[in-house]
């Protein structure tokens, strides 16, 4: 077993990159989408303050904006195609009937099994905060094993259990792309799981463990934009040149996090209500809200993308700035700005685009 010890996503995803920069710790493997750097071994990653869980390194360029919005998506138990496809059309090609995800990680927690695992867990954990059978199922052995489908869960199963007063979280994943899955959609989803339970629980975040059976990273062109980074080990810093570093650990500062959930009683409810908005109608839906999950990052976030899938940058910009979590706010304002550095290269090069 591989141990990836890391402070946040920052940390764990250039530690992830020196892993497959060494030709000793993984094999060349074959799979359904092409070949892969496959670890030779299972792949835990520790992380100490899950809650700083929003990529920041601008190669990577992930798309903060869905990765948020889907996060929710999850904890409010749906599994349509709709409120995805709104930021990533390509999420249809993961369909079996298009219109809805098979896998869908919160369908399954909230509805799948005929029952809400996560209120039992809840509940499970208030009764008794030493209870050690805290299991949230995502696999279904009748449907899932040898399904002939496009989609089944790539994460199976997660343990949560209380010590000190704070709640740990280990997820068990079969199949785990490092880029895409693990340092990509999977370490925010999972952290927002693990706030939002550790929330109407009421006790702090503990350590986020991810159990990874299949670690690797696809040979394609995202692989190509970040495998040059390099982690110096004794200073803990992303090396672009020797006079342009980047320390992972200062990515976040102490007090950057925003908690997702200021009132557990009406958060589930939000939930319902803030997908039940067209995404292009959150202009006209300011106040209301309790949870800043909502208020202070869901709503200004949806904001922003309207203006910009409309081509209105400017209001783009101007509503990402109203993100109040400093982490997100950044990640959509590198992300919008790489966008439109990307249409005046076309422009001045005489391309045409739509």
């Amino acid at each position: 077993m591989k141990i990836i010890n890391a402070r946040n996503v920052n940390d764990a995803l250039l530690r992830g990159i020196d892993l497959f920069n060494d030709s000793t710790q993984y094999r060349v493997q074959e799979s359904r989408n092409g070949n892969t750097y496959e670890a030779l071994e299972p792949v835990t990653t520790v992380y100490k303050r899950p809650w700083e869980r929003v990529c920041l390194i601008k190669q990577r360029d992930a798309n903060p904006f869905f990765h948020y919005i889907e996060g929710l998506w999850m904890l409010a138990g749906r599994k349509d195609l709709k409120p995805l496809t709104h930021f990533v059309k390509s999420m249809e090609d993961f369909s079996d009937d298009g219109e809805t995800l098979w896998g869908a990680y919160g369908w399954r927690w909230r509805d799948y099994f005929h029952k809400d695992q996560l209120d039992i867990i809840v509940s499970m954990l208030k009764t008794n905060p030493d209870d050690r059978r805290c299991v949230l199922q995502m696999w279904d052995a009748n449907k899932d094993l040898n399904r002939q489908g496009k989609d089944v869960p790539c994460n199976t199963n997660i343990y949560f259990k209380i010590r000190d007063n704070e709640l740990h979280m280990t997820v068990c994943n079969r199949s785990n792309d490092m880029l895409w899955g693990a340092y990509g959609a999977n370490v925010v989803h999972m952290s927002m799981l693990q706030e939002y339970m550790a929330s109407r629980i009421g006790v702090q975040i503990g350590t986020y463990r991810q159990v990874s059976d299949s670690f690797h990273v696809y040979l394609n062109p995202v692989w190509d934009k970040v495998k040059d980074i390099e982690l110096d080990i004794y200073t803990q810093r992303e090396i672009k040149n020797p006079y342009d570093t980047l320390c992972v650990h200062t990515n976040y500062e102490q007090n950057d996090h925003v908690s997702l959930v200021t009132d557990p009683l009406s958060f589930d409810w939000e939930l319902k209500r803030f997908f039940g908005i067209h995404p292009m109608d959150f202009e006209v839906v300011v106040d209301g809200w309790e949870n800043a999950a909502f208020r202070e990052i869901g709503v200004p976030m949806m904001k922003a993308y309207a203006a910009y899938n409309i081509g209105e940058l400017d209001y783009a910009y101007e509503k990402a700035e109203e993100i109040k979590a400093i982490d997100w706010r950044r990640a959509c304002l590198d992300w919008i700005r790489k966008r439109e550095m990307s249409l005046i290269n076309k422009a001045d090069k005489g391309e045409t685009y739509e």
